[in-house]
């Protein structure tokens, strides 16, 4: 299951949703996305979703602090994209350094303008079904199941990992698909029993190599949403080499949920700048998810 070919017919449809923007509004929305210090590898993350943004008419702002940067000033930038009338989306990109809590960026955040899904409001309107704004990563790992005619109501589904960010949210994402969702972590006893007896496996722990080919059931299908650096080379949590042998389809790392992830942050974009144009606020009226207004 490659991503590029997803994430092009994504991009497609938010370059034309961009271009009804400007003609409305007389100009293109804007996504800030805010790095504290010079983390290498979340500079190319971050370099690649501008450079999407490029691709479809949307103004990307990386917005750079210098790693000294305090907790204080990390909130001024945060208060003053809020204000920011042309900026529909912010990110803020993790890690953040040590020094500064994760409060600090969740306390300040607009949740209209919260397009990653991480302000507990949007976290709370996805465990009660409501629709906001999803963990992008989480949101692409089960829309590139869907995309590719994978089939999950009623299907038995282990997701390996409980992070806030992809592994609790993946799982509520499959549950409105109404898949059978088993959730495994760190202190799961026999974590190759609940891999073997799934049809999908979704993995999201961190941890290059976790998953074996012998740990999976023939014709499942896997994806792995593990980005990892081990001998200078970007691996995912699935042994790629021995469960393709296995499975019926599997996503590559790189090239698989990545791509599917940057593109569907922009749709989380024009859903923002939509809701921001309409009610002048930015708080969509709630509505459960799958529902209509």
């Amino acid at each position: 299951m490659l991503g590029a070919p997803i994430a092009a017919e994504i991009r497609a449809t938010v370059a034309r949703d961009v271009d009804a923007i400007r003609g409305r509004r007389g100009h293109a929305p804007a996504l800030a996305v805010v790095i504290v210090g010079s983390d290498a590898p979340s500079a190319v993350y971050l370099n690649q979703i501008l450079r999407s943004c490029e691709k479809v008419g949307i103004e990307g702002r990386l917005v750079e602090m210098p790693g000294r940067a305090s907790s204080m000033a990390l909130r001024s930038e945060i208060e003053r994209l809020n204000r920011d009338p042309l900026v529909a989306g912010v990110i803020v990109q993790m890690p953040l350094p040590k020094r500064i809590p994760l409060s600090t960026v969740i306390d300040t955040l607009d949740p209209a303008k919260d397009i990653d899904g991480l302000h507990p409001r949007n976290a709370g309107l996805l465990s009660l079904g409501y629709e906001g704004f999803l963990p992008t990563t989480a949101h692409a790992a089960v829309e590139i199941l869907k995309r590719s005619d994978i089939p999950l109501a009623g299907r038995r589904v282990t997701v390996v990992g409980r992070s806030n960010v992809v592994g609790k949210p993946a799982a509520l994402l499959l549950l409105r698909e109404n898949a059978t969702v088993t959730v495994c972590h760190s202190k799961t006893v026999d974590l190759a029993r609940h891999t073997r007896e799934a049809e999908v496996v979704v993995v999201a722990a961190g941890v290059p190599g976790l998953i074996t080919g012998e740990m999976l059931s023939p014709g499942a299908v896997v994806v792995d949403v593990g980005i990892n650096v081990v001998a200078d080379k970007i691996v995912g949590d699935v042994d790629f080499e021995s469960a393709s042998r296995v499975v019926s389809a599997i996503t590559p790392v790189p090239g698989g949920v990545g791509p599917v992830t940057n593109a569907l942050l922009l749709t989380h974009l024009v859903r923002a700048a939509q809701a921001q144009a309409s009610n002048g606020r930015g708080q969509p009226v709630l509505q459960l998810a799958g529902s209509r207004p």
